[in-house]
């Protein structure tokens, strides 16, 4: 195993339409392997194979048992539901935007000995799942969010409207 860099917005790789896997092989295993530790050294949830600059449709996501699952050649084939919540990714570091995604999420793909599964995923793995797959045809969650917050930002928005929710409650009481 290896631990690859993550290629940042920018990089040309994050904008290619990626290739189907056809061989299931040592080097497949090998990608999957460093795509596992790479994710796991940078603590993210989900990491797609062009994000490391190798153009094959292939990403390991974590599930919500903090397993790590291996899709290759995923399709989302089911989705249901709606959610709303922030939304960031490796490869924009220290961003986040508030994104609309499927609330359950089935995908079809194949284990990395070419064996066919779905699974299925809720909130945060669904989310995962539709955010890592659009890595394959290169797009950025970006483009689905109207604006893009540094954790400042955030943690500044999250304790103005507990400050707003604590002067909703004490008006209640007065009442």
């Amino acid at each position: 195993m290896a631990l690859r860099k993550i290629l940042t917005q920018g990089d040309p790789a994050l904008e290619k339409q990626c290739r189907p896997v056809e061989k299931f092989d040592r080097k497949l295993h090998w990608l999957l392997d460093d795509l596992k530790e790479t994710l796991t050294t940078a603590g993210g949830v989900g990491l797609a194979a062009p994000q490391i600059g190798i153009l094959r449709r292939v990403v390991v996501v974590e599930d919500e048992n903090e397993e790590l699952l291996e899709l290759v050649n995923p399709v989302i084939v089911g989705q249901e539901g709606k959610q709303e919540g922030w939304e960031g990714c490796l490869s924009v570091p220290n961003q986040y935007g508030w994104v609309d995604r499927p609330s359950l999420v089935t995908v079809r793909a194949q284990d990395r000995d070419g064996n066919f599964f779905e699974v299925t995923g809720e909130e945060t793995v669904a989310r995962c799942f539709c955010h890592e797959l659009e890595h394959l045809d290169g797009h950025l969650f970006v483009e689905h969010a109207g604006k893009l917050y540094s954790p400042d930002e955030i943690d500044a928005m999250e304790e103005e409207k507990e400050k707003k929710e604590e002067f909703s409650r004490r008006r209640k009481k007065k009442r």
